[in-house]
């Protein structure tokens, strides 16, 4: 624990419409960098639902720059309201479950697989990253 992450070339955002709603979304992606080496693809996608807005992540963590998507492992989290919290919260949920199936995204984790990775810490680590210093979940956050 403890890495220095950073973000690798141009950060991409687009908004869209939302399936289930018909709201404006947002969603940004990027690589990211754990201590100068690629370590990560992340998308984060802020929604305006009338239930409460919420953020999904899905992080990617494997190698990179290479065609050998292997050792890649899907998390996935939600922030937003929690029933009996008065604050919104990070919780796992399956990772790239919105997201077609392709090699890229490896084994797409679910709760359950999640809990039990080696590589839980570091997701963790990521989405604590991307919340202090992605412009648009910083914003998003912020909003609410």
């Amino acid at each position: 624990m403890g890495h220095t992450f950073s973000f690798t070339g141009e950060r991409q955002v687009r908004t869209f419409t939302c399936d289930c709603c018909g709201t404006d979304a947002e969603r940004t992606w990027a690589y990211i960098d754990r201590d100068g080496e690629a370590c990560a693809v992340f998308f984060a996608s802020g929604y305006h639902h009338a239930g409460g807005p919420e953020i999904y992540f899905d992080v990617i963590l494997g190698t990179w720059g290479t065609d050998d998507h292997s050792d890649h492992v899907t998390f996935g989290a939600r922030y937003g309201a929690v029933p009996g919290q008065s604050a919104a919260a990070c919780s796992l949920v399956t990772g790239g479950a919105a997201a077609p199936d392709s090699p890229i995204y490896g084994t797409k984790l679910d709760r359950a697989a999640a809990l039990a990775h080696p590589l839980l810490a570091e997701f963790w680590e990521v989405v604590d990253f991307l919340i202090e210093t992605d412009p648009v979940v910083t914003r998003f956050i912020a909003a609410h």
